[in-house]
């Protein structure tokens, strides 16, 4: 049959997305990017915030016109809504014919063979295992980066975060299984590895008694045509020595480190049922940046946490201009069904969360442009992504830059590239987000 994907949320929920297109092609489906060719629909829905999960709900309605209407006989809702509105989706959602949770997305092919014979489907395996992965990945990021997704879940319990209960308890990829797939990704042309999890940091706890991402990070690097390797999604109270020392000897390694702190004041922290505090948050930023003095520092924030005040608000306005992050997303807080957080008193009002976030990003402009302006004149390996319109200008990113996140850099170049290729490049100007450079032959 012929497949439409419709992957949202995280890119963890998109290595999920990619496996089961592996599962459905070794089976001999097709899959299409036009709505009104497929006769098979499948949505892997996010629930994280409440943005998030009312795309998920948008996105289910408008495939569902395309049943009641349309080529599609099979609609199916997989990922995180799946697991937390099981029950809801199929009884207030009729067109929807099988659902499955976070845990089963290995159940794909049965539930299309289940539904082609007239019977809905439903599948939710427990979150105490790891799902099967039954065939290879088919790639939708391009084929020159992927992600891997070395654990699933999270212990955290975070006061605002819904993930323990959609995704489990954290378990560990054994590293074994970790190291074939990332075998296999470079022997199909990966050159870049994001390692991605609920929380990296933590990654072998469970397994081996011990952290153990700098072991995995050692293997990785020995791995040939896997060039670059990234990290993301690190508890800065659980980043310890041992990873450093890593990232500074594996010469693969992204001097580039993605290390969500959510808010600097310790009354927010302390609700937010954060495990650090302002002091150690300074003093792992000052630690980081002695130990390796050109790595690139990404945060994410909370704005409008209940019980936020304006004196709050100002003393991470006044954090952020003094540390100087590398990289900054900031959303407002959402209030998630089933949190603790959602049912605190002093909520903020949406029009205050969004005046903070705003400010937060207007400042982090800024910051980020006087960044760039200092990386004039400096020579970096680029990896290029595409081509623009304009004949000989590439677009491409450096190890500063993840990818959908952060920026770019347009190369100019009379040499022909490729996607995937790797070039030296020296920057010329500097917009906010974005570098101008020209390729040094």
């Amino acid at each position: 049959m012929k497949i439409l994907f419709v992957s949202l949320g995280c890119d963890k929920n998109l290595v999920d997305t990619e496996y089961m297109i592996g599962a459905l092609g070794a089976c001999g489906h097709t899959f299409t990017n036009e709505e009104a060719e497929a006769e098979v629909i499948v949505i892997n829905s996010c629930c994280f915030i409440n943005d998030a999960k009312e795309e998920s709900i948008q996105t289910i309605l408008e495939m569902a016109e395309y049943k009641d209407h349309g080529s599609c006989k099979v609609l199916i809702v997989t990922g995180c809504l799946a697991q937390r509105y099981q029950n809801e989706i199929i009884k207030e959602i009729p067109q929807v014919d099988a659902v499955l949770g976070t845990n089963s997305y290995e159940e794909i092919v049965t539930a299309i063979e289940e539904v082609q014979k007239g019977h809905s489907y439903e599948h939710y395996h427990s979150l105490e295992g790891l799902p099967n992965h039954l065939t290879r990945r088919i790639l939708t990021t391009g084929g020159h980066y992927a992600h891997l997704k070395i654990a699933e879940g999270c212990d955290k319990h975070c006061s605002y975060c819904i993930i323990p209960h959609i995704r489990g308890h954290y378990r560990s990829v054994p590293m074994e299984d970790l190291l074939d797939q990332a075998k296999e990704l470079a022997a199909q042309g990966v050159k870049e590895l994001i390692l991605v999890a609920q929380e990296t940091t933590l990654y072998g706890m469970d397994l081996y008694g011990e952290k153990s991402l700098h072991l995995l990070l050692d293997k990785l690097n020995d791995i040939p045509g896997i060039q670059w390797i990234r990290i993301m999604y690190c508890y800065p109270e659980e980043i310890y020595d041992a990873l450093i020392q890593s990232i500074k000897k594996n010469q693969k390694v992204c001097h580039y480190l993605d290390m969500p702190i959510q808010h600097i004041n310790d009354t927010i922290l302390k609700r937010m049922g954060r495990r650090t505090n302002k002091a150690e948050l300074i003093h792992k930023i000052a630690w980081l940046r002695e130990e390796i003095p050109d790595i690139t520092l990404r945060t994410t924030l909370i704005s409008g946490f209940p019980g936020e005040t304006q004196q709050m608000h100002e003393e991470l306005m006044y954090f952020l201009n003094e540390t100087e992050f590398d990289r900054l997303g900031a959303f407002p807080y959402s209030p998630e069904e089933g949190t603790p957080a959602a049912e605190f008193s002093d909520q903020v009002t949406d029009q205050q969360k969004e005046a903070w976030r705003d400010e937060i990003m207007e400042l982090q402009e800024e910051i980020i442009f006087d960044k760039n302006q200092e990386m004039k004149d400096r020579e970096l390996w680029v990896l290029i992504e595409g081509q623009m319109p304009q004949e000989h200008v590439y677009v491409g990113r450096t190890y500063r830059d993840a990818p959908e996140i952060d920026g770019y850099v347009f190369v100019n170049t009379d040499t022909e590239l490729v996607s995937g290729d790797f070039v030296k490049v020296r920057i010329l100007s500097a917009y906010e987000y974005d570098l101008i450079g020209e390729m040094i032959p």
